[in-house]
């Protein structure tokens, strides 16, 4: 079975969150992640750290953060701290920012920002000594060739995938459909090997909602108006690609064409279940880009996407069976 990480939303008590991380590593899962949003949520670099405390073996990180609203220098010098006093667990999934940028009237960040933070981070974590326009940056207290911060992208837009493919330690991916997953990831590698790497090196993980039902058709429905919001948001980067390409944006149709019916987003109800910036988005796209059903249905999935190529899921549990679905992918880890 393929790694399985947690991903959790830094709601308000923080204890409830790292009391699941803590779960989680018990269950078995491999990384706990949060997501980043300031806005929206509580801060998660104050909570890492309660985390790694109470773990010995978990790997923590933002999915994801961006190099806008964290300077990448600032964001080195916090993960090499983390490292330095837990142990390397940590972990820097990057992105350009979407609800974190929009609910401050700013647009995402450009791939070439995104580019520049992933070497300086790692280049900074290492114990190196970077040249960053005329000005030599590093931080004297790391050991020089400490191990460097592995950093992993997220993208769905064709220059986004040759940017992971040329630099990243790992690609994510933020929706299931094995089509898709088929698609972007063989981007992905092309681009390594053009630019001389072993796509082979690249960790290949794909993020979505997962929701264990019964197996009957009304938990089903249940199931899907709980994730239904997962649409909106990948809606929000599609939407992103198609103004800035056109319809000729290089992605396939099955991503594209689901957001004809998008009207707007308000990010005041990101990530959340009831969601009515979402209702657009047809129960077959919740059905692909998600993972719902009983246990059976969803390692038939996994095993699928394991065959692609994947490395690790990343269960986004955003939604009112956290808990029953943490223990249900603990009980198949184990199992």
């Amino acid at each position: 079975m393929i790694d399985i990480g947690l991903v959790l939303q830094t709601d308000p008590p923080a204890s409830t969150l790292v009391d699941r991380m803590v779960r989680a590593e018990g269950l078995g899962f491999s990384h706990g992640w949060t997501f980043d949003s300031h806005l929206l949520w509580q801060e998660p670099f104050v909570l890492y750290g309660s985390v790694l405390e109470r773990t010995s073996r978990l790997i923590v990180g933002p999915m994801v953060t961006n190099p806008a609203t964290r300077d990448p220098s600032v964001l080195a010098s916090m993960f090499a701290t983390l490292d330095a006093t837990y142990g390397p667990r940590t972990i820097c999934g990057m992105g350009r920012g979407d609800s974190a940028l929009r609910t401050q009237g700013r647009p995402p960040t450009t791939l070439h920002r995104m580019e520049s933070a992933t070497h300086l981070i790692r280049g900074l974590t290492a114990g190196r000594t970077l040249d960053v326009d005329g000005t030599a940056l590093s931080l004297p207290w790391v050991e020089p060739g400490s191990a460097p911060v592995p950093v992993w992208m997220a993208g769905y837009g064709p220059k986004a995938l040759a940017l992971a493919g040329r630099c990243a330690d790992g690609f994510v991916l933020q929706l299931a459909d094995p089509f898709l997953v088929r698609w972007t990831c063989e981007a992905v590698r092309s681009a390594a090997r053009d630019a001389g790497r072993d796509p082979g090196e690249i960790t290949m993980c794909v993020a979505a909602p997962a929701y264990v039902t019964d197996g009957s058709d009304a938990d089903l429905r249940h199931a899907r108006d709980q994730v239904r919001w997962f649409g909106g948001m990948v809606g929000n980067h599609v939407a992103d690609l198609v103004e800035r390409y056109g319809p000729g944006s290089g992605a396939p149709a099955e991503l594209t064409d689901y957001i004809a019916g998008r009207q707007g987003y308000d990010y005041r109800h990101h990530g959340r279940a009831g969601n009515a910036s979402t209702d657009f988005v047809p129960d077959a796209v919740v059905d692909r880009f998600c993972l719902l059903g009983p246990v059976s249905a969803q390692r038939e999935r996994l095993d699928e996407l394991a065959g692609l190529g994947i490395d690790q899921f990343a269960v986004y549990a955003m939604h009112d069976a956290i808990d029953p679905t943490m223990e249900a992918y603990g009980a198949a880890l184990t199992g």
